[in-house]
Formats: C-alpha cells, sequence, structure tokens
C-alpha cells in the first residue's frame, strides 16, 4: 500500500508558537523546512526530522507552501522583502499578528510580487496546537485555503472568514479586546477584596462560575444591538446600571477603580444623552464604528 505523500511546508519564526506549529507538521509526516533569525532555535525541530538552510531564502524556495510566524507586520516585511522574488507562484500563509490594514497591506505586497496570500489568526496556545480545543481562523486566499487545508487541519479547527484579508485579525483582535477587559475586571475585583486579606485564587474560585454564566447573556444582548431597539424588555437600564458604587467602593479601599471606571465613563455619556432608561447595550452605541454623536 502507498502512503500519499505529504505537502512540504516551510515555517518561518519559531518562537513557542511557530515551534509548536512546526513540531505539529513533523507529527504529521510533512517535509517541513524551519528558519529563524536566531539559528540555534532550530535545533530542537532538526534533531526531530526538519530541515532548517542556512538563510531565507534556502527556506522559502524549498516548498511552495511558506508559513510566516514572525514577531510582527514590520518583521514580515523585514524577513520577506528581501527575498520575496522568489517566491513568484508560491502560497504565503502569515500567522503573524498583526492589525486588519496591516494584512490588507500584506495581501497587496504579496499580490504584487506574484505571491497567493491567506492570512490568519490563531486563537490557541502553543500547548493547544493539534487538539481538538484549538481555532485558526483565516481570510485572504480561498485557493490556498482550500489547497492548504490538508495542513491547516493539522493545527487546529480551520474557519475561512473570506476574501477580505483583513477580516481574521479583526475577529482575532475583537475577541481578545472582550478577554483583556474580562481580565482586568477580574484583576480589579481581586485587588478589591485583596485589599481586605482576601487572596486571589480564593477570589477566583468565587468569580469562575459567576462570570461564566453572564456569558450567556452575549446572545441577548447581540440581538438588541442587531434589532436596534434599546427599549425592548428584558434588559436592564443604564439607570439601573450606574456603576459609581463600585467605582466609591474600590477608591474606599485603596484600589484603583480605572477598569470600572472606564464602563462607567461609557454609562455616563449615553445617560447624559437621555437614554437612561433604555438598556445596557446600548453602550454599543458609544463604541460604535462611524458614531456621529451618542444619540442616533
Amino acid at each position: 500500500m502507498t502512503t500519499p505523500a505529504r505537502t512540504g511546508v516551510t515555517v518561518l519564526g519559531l518562537g513557542a508558537m511557530g515551534s509548536a506549529l512546526a513540531a505539529a507538521l513533523l507529527d504529521a509526516g510533512h517535509p517541513t523546512t524551519v528558519w529563524n533569525r536566531t539559528p540555534a532555535r532550530a535545533a530542537g525541530l532538526v534533531a526531530r526530522g526538519a530541515t532548517a538552510p542556512s538563510d531565507v531564502a534556502g527556506a522559502v524556495t524549498a516548498h511552495s507552501l511558506v508559513v510566516a510566524c514572525l514577531l510582527d507586520h514590520a518583521s514580515v516585511h523585514q524577513t520577506l522583502d528581501p527575498v520575496v522574488e522568489t517566491m513568484r507562484g508560491s502560497a504565503l500563509v502569515n500567522l503573524t499578528t498583526t492589525t486588519p490594514n496591516e494584512a490588507r497591506e500584506l495581501a497587496e505586497w504579496a499580490a504584487r510580487h506574484g505571491v497567493d496570500y491567506l492570512d490568519g489568526a490563531v486563537m490557541a496556545t502553543p500547548p493547544m496546537i493539534g487538539t481538538a480545543e484549538a481555532s485558526i481562523l483565516y481570510s485572504g486566499s480561498a485557493e490556498v485555503f482550500d489547497a492548504a487545508r490538508p495542513v491547516l487541519d493539522r493545527w487546529a479547527t480551520s474557519t475561512y472568514d473570506g476574501a477580505d484579508s483583513g477580516l481574521a485579525s479583526l475577529y482575532d483582535l475583537a475577541m481578545l479586546s472582550g478577554m483583556y477587559t474580562m481580565f482586568a475586571g477580574f484583576l480589579h475585583g481581586a485587588a478589591m477584596v485583596g485589599s481586605v486579606g482576601v487572596s486571589a485564587t480564593e477570589f477566583a474560585a468565587r468569580a469562575t462560575p459567576f462570570l461564566s454564566a453572564m456569558t450567556a447573556g452575549f446572545a441577548h444582548d447581540a440581538a438588541v444591538v442587531d434589532g436596534g431597539d434599546y427599549t425592548v424588555a428584558g434588559q436592564q437600564s443604564l439607570d439601573f446600571s450606574d456603576l459609581g458604587h463600585i467605582v466609591r467602593a474600590s477608591e474606599e479601599q485603596g484600589v484603583d477603580p480605572a477598569p470600572v471606571a472606564a464602563v462607567q465613563e461609557l454609562i455616563s455619556r449615553q445617560r447624559a444623552a437621555g437614554h437612561g432608561a433604555e438598556g445596557f447595550a446600548r453602550l454599543y452605541e458609544s463604541l460604535r464604528a462611524g458614531r456621529a454623536e451618542v444619540v442616533r
């Protein structure tokens, strides 16, 4: 019985995530070429069967599928600008974290040099790569996504979000915004109870089930936002949602109220515009793109 050939892949960037991506490819039997600005980082992968050329030119010409997992947008150009002409006809899957417009710029740059471009946003930590819990979002070239799918699915659940190369990044950063805001709120709460000697570990044990249950409200708020009517029944009003007491309690305990004060500012803005009786989801109107004022 003949074993099907595995697609060869070049991985540029061997930080924690790039190394995890390359290791998953090796585990699945894909011929894998790796490159890193600091060559010593390739040693462990080479011991497992990867090839490590002495320069980036040798890496990008080894296979027609090139994956970049570098530091930032500028590092993609720094790494590939000198060798991009040798990549004509290749496919570039960029898993470097960028802004949406930076991803779009890279797509245009790649197209000028005859390189098919697919942008990706990794919604996972390095240990999650290759597991069912990992997710990677993609946008850009549908042709690259379809052709590379056997490789992409080695890493995570692969989701294609459309031809706009910036969309995967936009989804990624939007979800991270929610995550980091939640983490900051948790740390603020831990600091509040910590002021009287409660450990952060004890607070986490109490806060985790509560916060997890509260995420069930996302769907309701989303339906309100999409419907555009912040007066529908079943909402907590902005007047009732005033967070001044949390700000004061924080200050009384000697804790900086910055995370909750930012939310209170959004509430105050809508109440000052006469929307206090409307639902909490109306904060969206202070945040949405293209807003002219708080009154729609």
